[in-house]
């Protein structure tokens, strides 16, 4: 006689199954849908150009979600922007006289919703910008940002450059830091995202203090691999990195594509 129960387990579904008294165990495995993500290189674009594309897709998945019949349109974007001293919600030695003085060196200085304290980004740094729906992976914002940090890691060693995580958030390389990760997660939509330092004029970081971490010195794919390492060489690396680490699908898309489809005026 056969008396089967089933109970999701493991990824799967365990059939439990009672033959001549004695129970058997089979697990079939369920396939997984893989969840599509858009890739869209705005290159080169201000900080304020780049946010204004994130909130809109945002705002596009967080209004999906009321509607039973929507499916979130995962993007990840990258690009590089002009020189900009950006600062997270923890506001911490950075008034209104700290930004008076970083401006005077040529760079912008923006306040923004982001985790984290001040940065600085820069041409030569690979910024990515995911814009997901955890829900599509996992509902943690802890796993989302060890995940980008595996990302990371593993974009490094596709360039024998052997990196790793640390108590503070990031990724580093013998104690130098070499991509910072500041999110915003909202309904479970996530927005802003990572910068991976290739081949970036790291002296701008000499006058702040990185992240607000104390001690700590920044180093870039450039410096450490002792070769020239561009964005471009490292975009195509860090996507398939990407997709393998968030076991997903993904398609490059046109900024023109991505304009149309939110209706933007950039």
């Amino acid at each position: 006689m056969m008396y089967p129960r089933t109970c999701g387990r493991g990824g799967g579904i365990w059939v439990l199954l009672k033959l001549n008294t004695k129970p058997y165990r089979i697990k079939y495995i369920m396939a997984v849908r893989r969840s599509l993500v858009g890739v869209c290189n705005l290159g080169r674009i201000s900080y304020t150009e780049a946010l204004k594309i994130q909130k809109t897709i945002q705002s596009d998945i967080k209004n999906g979600l009321d509607q039973s019949n929507a499916v979130p349109v995962n993007t990840l974007l990258l690009c590089e922007h002009n020189p900009i001293y950006t600062i997270g919600i923890r506001t911490k030695d950075y008034d209104l006289n700290e930004e008076r003085r970083l401006v005077k060196l040529g760079a912008e200085f923006l306040r923004t919703d982001r985790g984290g304290l001040i940065t600085f980004h820069g041409p030569g740094q690979l910024v990515a910008y995911p814009i997901l729906y955890l829900g599509d992976f996992k509902k943690s914002v802890r796993w989302y940002i060890c995940e980008l940090e595996k990302c990371i890691i593993e974009t490094c060693r596709r360039f024998d450059i052997q990196s790793e995580t640390s108590p503070h958030t990031g990724v580093w390389v013998n104690d130098k830091k070499i991509a910072a990760i500041g999110v915003q997660c909202k309904r479970f939509v996530t927005c802003h995202g990572l910068a991976l330092n290739c081949n970036t004029d790291l002296s701008w970081f000499s006058n702040i203090i990185p992240c607000g971490i104390e001690g700590k010195d920044v180093t870039s794919l450039t410096v450490e691999s002792r070769a020239e390492v561009t964005v471009e060489d490292v975009i195509p690396s860090f996507v398939e990195s990407f997709s393998l680490q968030f076991q997903c699908d993904v398609k490059e898309i046109t900024l023109q594509e991505l304009t149309n489809q939110l209706n933007l005026n950039l």
